[in-house]
């Protein structure tokens, strides 16, 4: 065993030092303070498969290759070779698809659907291989001479029968897709260099184990070396690697937060285990923007990418309804996911109160903003809501948390309040103030143009910077929340009484 000096690191924000503290110095945490042997290995004897040479033995560095320094001027500039995904997607997401000898880090919280899509992007690059020839234009631009066109899964939580019973669901079963199951990291990095794949997965940072360091599986040692074995194999080989990372309670990725640092893209799957609906997001790539979302649906069969996610949030009272009757207590908004606009309908229920402190429960929209709402509908929209329960909800999982959603908010209590239902071409968009002023919202372009797509006609918006001219769809400007009320044709002056029913 290497000589290893010890140092203490938060797993939080990367902070060492040479002494233990409760609280870290840095950021604050609690409890977040470990042990760390930081192992110092000879230079050919890093994590050696048994029976097999070093790593570094093995591979021969050119010298003309990225060890040598040169010229700025004199590097080329030829575009790099992408290897798609099968998920147009995930490769939007990416910057266009998988950059050679990258490290992509995929975290999400458990049953999401990390393994899953994963395992199916395997499918397809191997699909995608094997339909071309034996050999592939962009595997063989990635791998190099020598380099066999397969792709590589390797989990470390499941056998090798369980990958199979999972593929074979998701219909990812290919016979140039290898399946290894191992959590040794000396048994994963000769694998790789044996078979040098066109893509590379493993499954998962934290159950991958190096033997030549001292720590717990997942812990921050461990985490950190198979991280830096792992890059240091996909940039010598120039294959990229896919790296599942799991996260803690609160969400954040488990282990070291040099692990981020490390990585070249950090992606993150979210989604809601009640919905079928999953959302990746680039939080950090070298390669591409990190403002890019992908929509997915999960389903029996796999995932499916979603391309145009505008039907998932909107129920039958948008333009898509047909002849179909408004419905009270609804309005539609349009809220920014990155460069994508996103319809999202607000619901709103408005009963009277029998608790002394009235209900307010939402669903998808910020709680903290329905108290502050309702009191600036009550002073400076002339409608009392404070007294009653108020219910809000988006559909579909759909979220409706940013400050450009408030005009649609108020449209759907009012609307539920008066019931007076709003027409289904009509939308609204727009932060309203403490003041009863609407304020304007970024990229409103963005949004009218989607609005317009999808058959919306009137758009009640804050004042515009600039003169937009959207075809198909008329601007309403207004500048206080009196004047979006009688532009939906919601303004009331009295209190709304309790909805009786006729015969």
């Amino acid at each position: 065993m290497a000589k290893s000096s010890v140092q203490y690191v938060c797993s939080e924000c990367g902070w060492n030092g040479p002494k233990w503290y409760g609280r870290c110095p840095e950021c604050g945490q609690w409890g977040t303070v470990e042990e760390f042997h930081e192992a110092r290995a000879a230079a050919g004897s890093r994590t050696a498969a048994p029976g097999r040479t070093s790593r570094t033995q093995s591979v021969a560095v050119p010298s003309t290759g990225r060890t040598a320094a040169r010229p700025i001027t004199e590097i080329g500039t030829e575009s790099v070779k992408r290897l798609g995904t099968g998920f147009s997607e995930f490769d939007r997401v990416l910057g266009g698809g998988v950059v050679p000898g990258s490290v992509t880090l995929i975290a999400g919280e458990p049953g999401i659907g990390k393994s899953t899509l994963l395992l199916q992007t395997a499918g397809n690059v191997a699909r995608s291989v094997s339909r071309n020839g034996a050999r592939h234009d962009v595997a063989a631009s990635v791998s190099g001479d020598g380099h066999s066109s397969t792709v590589l899964y390797i989990s470390g939580e499941e056998s090798q029968a369980q990958v199979r019973l999972r593929a074979s669901r998701i219909n990812a079963v290919e016979p140039n897709l290898l399946l290894a199951s191992t959590t040794d990291l000396a048994t994963v990095l000769g694998l790789i260099e044996e078979h040098r794949p066109a893509l590379a997965i493993v499954d998962s940072a934290q159950t991958i184990v190096s033997q030549e360091v001292d720590g717990i599986s997942g812990g921050s040692t461990q985490v950190r070396e198979v991280a830096s074995a792992l890059i240091d194999t996909a940039k010598t080989l120039d294959i990229p690697v896919f790296l599942v990372g799991h996260v803690t309670k609160d969400g954040s990725i488990a282990g070291p937060r040099t692990l981020e640092h490390l990585v070249d893209v950090v992606c993150q799957f979210e989604g809601d285990s009640e919905t079928a609906l999953r959302m990746l997001r680039a939080v950090k790539n070298r390669f591409g923007p990190t403002d890019e979302v992908g929509c997915f649906d999960m389903s029996g069969e796999g995932i499916e990418e979603v391309t145009d996610p505008a039907g998932l949030f909107l129920s039958g009272s948008g333009p898509d309804a047909g002849n179909a009757a408004p419905v009270e207590g609804t309005c539609v908004t349009f809220t920014l996911d990155g460069h994508r606009s996103l319809p999202v309908e607000v619901q709103a229920l408005v009963t009277t109160s029998v608790l002394p402190t009235p209900r307010r429960a939402v669903n998808g929209v910020d709680p903290s903003r329905i108290a502050m709402l309702a009191a600036v509908l009550s002073r400076h929209g002339k409608m009392n809501l404070l007294s009653n329960d108020l219910y809000i909800s988006t559909i579909a999982g759909g979220q409706a948390r940013e400050p450009a959603c408030d005009l649609a908010i108020v449209g759907a209590l009012a609307s539920a309040a008066t019931s007076k239902p709003l027409p289904r071409t009509a939308c609204a968009i727009g932060e309203i103030s403490l003041t009863g002023q609407i304020r304007p919202v970024p990229r409103m372009e963005y949004r009218l143009r989607e609005a317009a797509r999808l058959g919306f006609t009137t758009a009640v918006v804050p004042p515009l910077r600039k003169p937009l001219h959207i075809e198909g769809c008329t601007l309403v400007e207004v500048c206080t929340l009196q004047d979006a009320l009688d532009a939906l044709g919601l303004s009331s002056n009295t209190r709304p009484a309790r909805r009786k029913e006729t015969a």
